[in-house]
């Protein structure tokens, strides 16, 4: 049985598909690496290209998403690990076996992307946001938070499929719930082309659903990192707001009062949903 299988997610992906396999089953063979094809309900050729090679496909009726798919691949895979490797032509399989050879101890070794790299531009506003929001709530700095290539021990990851995304942030969330978690996570560089066809990502329409999937994530494994900066704001402004008054009308007004109460309820909020995160993760 191989120890590692590759799961390629594809949608309307006929423009790069064909020549990211075509790069990838050799390696793969010589590694003795099972590859799976998730078609996810694609309208152009992607099946019939993915059915003339010598992979396993799992075809959905119907576009579910990013995310779903790779559900799907996970849960058909047997092996100890799994890479994620995108259909679009943007990675190296010399990458991907590196990643393999420094797995070591790592329950997931992400592919981190360097200068060198391809980058829309267009995108990296959005990104820099993303993580920065990502660096504060998981207390660790991220080099590369959605990167689509990384090697990941199936069995840390099965049993929390339900939590992860359908879509595209699938990358973003398993790697903010894995650290979380306190799972060894670790990053290798490579090299990204410029993808083959056009993306189905849009930055104003996916970027804050990402954000608050991010925030959710973070409040079921470390809910403080949410509430406690949220009472303290809302404390702080309160008690100032109430100085104000007092000093302009000598009284405090009912809105201080009311801010100070809600960052204290705030607070103990925080405080009973770490007990239910602590007894989640046991």
């Amino acid at each position: 049985m191989s120890e590692l299988t590759i799961i390629l997610p594809a949608y309307n992906e006929e423009e790069g598909i064909g020549q990211t396999l075509d790069l990838l089953i050799p390696e793969a063979k010589k590694h003795n690496f099972r590859i799976i094809v998730i078609n996810d309900g694609s309208t152009d050729g992607t099946q019939q290209i993915v059915e003339s090679k010598s992979v396993e496909l799992i075809n959905h009726p119907y576009n579910k998403g990013y995310g779903a798919s790779l559900k799907t691949g996970i849960r058909a895979a047997s092996s100890e690990y799994i890479a994620l490797y995108d259909a679009d032509g943007q990675h190296n399989p010399e990458d991907l076996i590196n990643l393999w050879n420094n797995r070591g101890g790592y329950d997931m070794l992400i592919g981190m992307r360097g200068k060198d790299s391809h980058q829309d531009w267009l995108r990296r506003p959005g990104k820099w946001i993303l993580t920065c929001t990502a660096n504060f709530l998981t207390g660790r700095k991220i080099p590369d938070l959605n990167s689509g290539l990384r090697v990941i021990r199936r069995d840390k990851l099965v049993d929390k499929l339900h939590l992860f995304s359908d879509s595209f942030s699938f990358s973003t969330t398993s790697t903010v719930a894995f650290m979380n978690l306190g799972y060894f996570v670790e990053y290798y560089p490579i090299k990204v082309n410029k993808r083959l066809g056009k993306s189905t990502v849009r930055q104003l329409r996916h970027g804050p659903s990402t954000l608050l999937i991010i925030l959710k994530m973070v409040v079921i494994f470390n809910p403080l990192k949410v509430f406690l900066p949220v009472s303290l704001f809302m404390f702080i402004a309160g008690i100032l707001w109430g100085i104000y008054g007092y000093i302009s009308y000598e009284r405090f007004s009912n809105t201080a009062i009311l801010a100070s109460m809600m960052g204290v309820l705030f607070f103990f909020m925080g405080l009973i949903s770490e007990q239910i995160s602590t007894l989640n993760k046991r």
